[in-house]
């Protein structure tokens, strides 16, 4: 009886361990990191380089009309803002004295354009270097753009620019270099241009402040991603490129590559080898990035 008694009270330990112990076993979970970036597609296409100015609208016609004697102005036939054609007569100008008496003189427009400024009022009394009146053709207006020095070799007749105006925030208009000037001012040591505004929009105004970016340089089908893509790591240019698609079973991942970069362009910049036009690459949040890790990727335009 005895032996039977201690017989059962080992196997009764034995399955109790043998429980505890299966119910203690769990099975590891090996937890992965995601991580969370902004990326971009690289693109294919023309970058290009400027110089920026700034300078004020104004008509590439512009004259102070004088009268032909001096005088009492007695007549004004126009006012600011009308149009007027060449020999048109602006004003007339009196030019009696006492124990005298004259005709009255015509104020004749020397060319055609718009009245931009009248300056006096009937009764005054003007001289032949008196400006009765301004008249500009605002058809045709230009910035005058004085260029440093440094920059004089980059600067070519013809070249294209891009205007904007406070304005008219957002909206660009033409322009190209009309004019260089052969010499250089030898107390500012710059050179003065002269931009056209290629194409007339009654919203340009003579007066207005122009912001210039005269185009300098084309670089014509680059590769062109964002410079925040491209970042340093132990002394070499890198940058992370999404190596496969996120799908339901697993994240996206990127590999690290090494990029050379051509020209840079306020925030764009040419990737003459190591990234192709069409791969997605890594613009925010790499900097804890490795080879290999896996991204939830947040697409930018």
């Amino acid at each position: 009886m005895k032996i039977k008694k201690i017989v059962t009270a080992v196997t009764c330990v034995a399955f109790a361990s043998l429980l505890l112990t299966g119910c203690g076993k769990k099975e590891e979970v090996k937890e992965e990191t995601v991580f969370a970036v902004q990326a971009v597609k690289a693109v294919s296409g023309n970058m290009d380089d400027y110089l920026e100015f700034g300078g004020d609208v104004a008509s590439v016609n512009e004259v102070n009309v004088m009268p032909d004697v001096a005088g009492k102005i007695v007549r004004i036939n126009v006012s600011v803002g009308q149009t007027v054609e060449k020999n048109q007569i602006l004003a007339y100008v009196d030019a009696s004295r006492p124990g005298y008496d004259y005709s009255e003189s015509p104020v004749k427009a020397p060319i055609a354009g718009r009245i931009t400024a009248i300056s006096p009022s009937i009764g005054t009394q003007v001289s032949q270097a008196t400006p009765v009146a301004k008249i500009s053709n605002t058809e045709e207006l230009e910035i005058k753009v004085n260029v440093a020095e440094r920059f004089v070799s980059r600067i070519k007749l013809n070249q294209n620019a891009v205007l904007t105006f406070d304005a008219y925030p957002g909206e660009q208009f033409e322009a190209h270099v009309s004019e260089v000037s052969p010499i250089l001012d030898t107390t500012t040591r710059t050179m003065q241009i002269k931009i056209r505004i290629t194409q007339r929009d009654n919203k340009i105004k003579v007066g207005m402040y122009a912001r210039v970016k005269l185009i300098t340089d084309t670089y014509e089908s680059v590769v062109i991603v964002p410079s925040a893509a491209v970042v340093k790591r132990n002394e070499k240019t890198i940058a992370f490129v999404v190596a496969s698609e996120k799908t339901e079973e697993s994240a996206a991942t990127v590999k690290l590559v090494s990029v050379t970069v051509g020209h840079v362009v306020d925030d764009k910049s040419e990737i003459t080898a190591g990234i192709e036009a069409g791969d997605t690459v890594v613009t925010k949040g790499q900097t804890s990035l490795s080879d290999g890790d896996k991204v939830n990727i947040f697409m930018n335009e």
